[in-house]
């Protein structure tokens, strides 16, 4: 699930204490990452039929091992929304990849620092079918499932306030058991981010008796968060997501990169793969660090059809921008 925590719940940290931390050194030294992740939401986080956990959130755990190991060296601690900030601040994990909405409040308050947008959300709501609901002027006077103390819950109030609707929330601790509620009659709704409404309810036996209505009513950047004080750490987050970004703009995939990096004379390619020049230095990273992201994990396209496609998801904003999407590369120079 992604996480859409109202922070006002948060604003006493422990930043002081992990602000001369040099996390680099410290999970070098440990000789693995911990990665928080929350269980449970198919497409971002979940476990196959083999038991292993996939995801486009675990791809990103996968990403941070990779640029700094050359292998995937993970230790997934699980975690939930109301526990992973004070998490992070602690030092219990090095990264929190799972997508926190980028807002002011959390990023001035938290002692937290988010390190770039990789996945444009909105807010949305699934009813049922037979409903008559077509659009969301339709739940004037609905009773709605929404996770409480989210944004998702702040968002919800702010919209019908705006539009002079009415409605009764029904809150829950987790969008699991607010859509245990929907599906038990509880609600006219739910509300939640429209992807991860998607991936959980894409196993329902009644999926067909379900609708995602197409309205947004929030804009939701997502972006991983790494402690404050460590602007090291934050860049190695920072650029090795937009390794993947950068890859799909060059041609270069995970079933590709081998043969790319052995005939390119493409610059920005060859200083992306370590061929000249010494990004990774840096970073405190060895030079084919951003090979090895692309090489073990793979471009922001195989990402997305590795765990968005089944879903039946088309990528809308995180499109990259020569597509008229939102994602753009900063440039390797």
């Amino acid at each position: 699930m992604h996480v859409l925590i109202h922070c006002t719940l948060l604003l006493i940290f422990a930043a002081a204490t992990c602000a001369n931390a040099d996390t680099l050194e410290e999970v070098t030294k440990r000789g693995y990452l911990r990665c928080g992740v929350i269980e449970g939401s198919p497409g971002f986080t979940s476990l196959n039929d083999d038991g292993e956990r996939v995801g486009f959130d675990i791809d990103h755990c996968k990403t941070i091992s990779a640029a700094v190991f050359g292998e995937i060296q993970i230790e997934y601690v699980p975690i939930t929304p109301h526990t992973v900030f004070t998490l992070l601040q602690g030092g219990s994990i090095d990264i929190f990849p799972d997508g926190a909405t980028w807002s002011f409040t959390r990023d001035t308050t938290l002692g937290l620092d988010y390190t770039g947008v990789y996945f444009w959300a909105g807010q949305g709501f699934v009813v049922r079918r037979d409903s008559g609901v077509k659009t969301v002027a339709d739940l004037d006077g609905a009773t709605i499932c929404v996770a409480q103390g989210t944004t998702l819950e702040l968002n919800l109030s702010d919209y019908f306030d705006t539009h002079g609707m009415r409605y009764t929330p029904v809150t829950f601790a987790d969008a699991d058991k607010g859509l245990q509620a929907y599906q038990s009659d509880r609600c006219d709704a739910f509300t939640n981010e429209r992807a991860s409404t998607a991936g959980r309810i894409a196993g329902w036996p009644d999926r067909d008796d379900h609708v995602i209505l197409t309205e947004v009513i929030s804009k939701e950047p997502m972006a991983a968060m790494v402690r404050q004080g460590d602007p090291r750490w934050r860049d190695i987050a920072l650029w090795s997501f937009n390794v993947q970004i950068a890859a799909e703009e060059l041609g270069i995939n995970q079933g590709n990169v081998d043969e790319i990096r052995a005939h390119t004379e493409n610059a920005e390619a060859e200083r992306l793969l370590g061929l000249h020049g010494d990004l990774g230095k840096a970073l405190g990273l060895s030079n084919d660090w951003a090979y090895n992201i692309i090489k073990l994990v793979g471009s922001y396209p195989d990402l997305w059809a590795r765990n968005f496609e089944p879903l039946g998801l088309d990528r809308g904003l995180n499109a990259n921008w020569k597509d008229g999407g939102l994602h753009s590369a900063l440039p390797f120079r």
